[in-house]
């Protein structure tokens, strides 16, 4: 059985259950109370050039425009919530917003963000929010992922980004305890890549997301060019509304600068 690779991930996003869900959420939804209160701490500046990783639908990038950010590229790797993300900028007089296909761990093979491409200019800063790093299978693509959208910044500029936390609750260091059992045992889903892994079925289409300890967020920022600036949960940062809440579990919001 193969394992989960890039394409997989690619084709789950453009499956119509995703694009259904993930459409809905940027009609619909638009900014948690959290991004909105952490945006505004960490770009404060509203004419910032912004670079939004894993844009989907466009639930974000229309969220910053709508707070008044103009200066904004979005990339997915998924066509399909491309096509919607466009669809509804349009609808919002939105349509300056630069909607890209592009791999997070191979930006320099797009046009737009190769050397001397229309996005040479570094960034002012990035976001990668509803764990969409987390949804690349592989920890060496994630890593790739972060080195790739450090060179696209400018130094000290911001990243903002979310994961699950395995540690976040007794419940879930029990499960993580057995969990780790298993694949002591030789008794993973052969189709993960490594512990804290999960591929499942959900209202959005089949899922995968890794969920990692904080302790390998701190080391893979470390090891990719980024110094982590802060972290916290999203209960810990505002209350959100029972539509958040249905939408998205409990995540851990992460900030970190570039390097200099």
């Amino acid at each position: 059985m193969k394992r989960i690779s890039i394409e997989t991930v690619r084709a789950d996003f453009n499956a119509l259950e995703a694009v259904i869900h993930y459409t809905r959420a940027a009609h619909f939804l638009g900014l948690w109370e959290s991004e909105r209160a952490l945006i505004r701490r960490f770009f404060p500046e509203i004419s910032a050039r912004l670079l939004e990783a894993g844009c989907g639908a466009g639930r974000v990038s229309l969220g910053l425009w709508e707070m008044g950010y103009r200066n904004i590229t979005a990339f997915d790797i998924a066509e399909e919530l491309l096509d919607q993300a466009r669809s509804l900028a349009k609808a919002r007089g939105a349509e300056t917003i630069g909607f890209i296909h592009a791999d997070a761990t191979r930006l320099g093979s797009s046009a737009h963000f190769a050397e001397g491409g229309d996005c040479a200019t570094p960034f002012d800063g990035a976001l990668f929010l509803f764990n969409g790093l987390m949804q690349i299978p592989g920890r060496k693509n994630r890593r790739r992922a972060l080195r790739e959208l450090q060179r696209m910044c400018r130094p000290g500029a911001p990243l903002l980004f979310t994961t699950h936390d395995r540690d976040a609750t007794a419940v879930e260091r029990e499960q993580w305890r057995v969990d780790a059992g298993r694949w002591e045992r030789g008794e993973r889903d052969p189709r993960l890549h490594e512990f804290g892994d999960r591929y499942f079925p959900s209202e959005a289409g089949n899922v995968f997301m890794h969920l990692p300890d904080r302790a390998e967020i701190l080391a893979d920022l470390a090891a990719t060019g980024w110094e982590h600036a802060y972290d916290a949960l999203r209960r810990e940062i505002a209350t959100e509304s029972e539509a958040v809440r249905d939408f998205s579990d409990e995540c851990r919001f992460w900030a970190a600068r570039r390097a200099r």
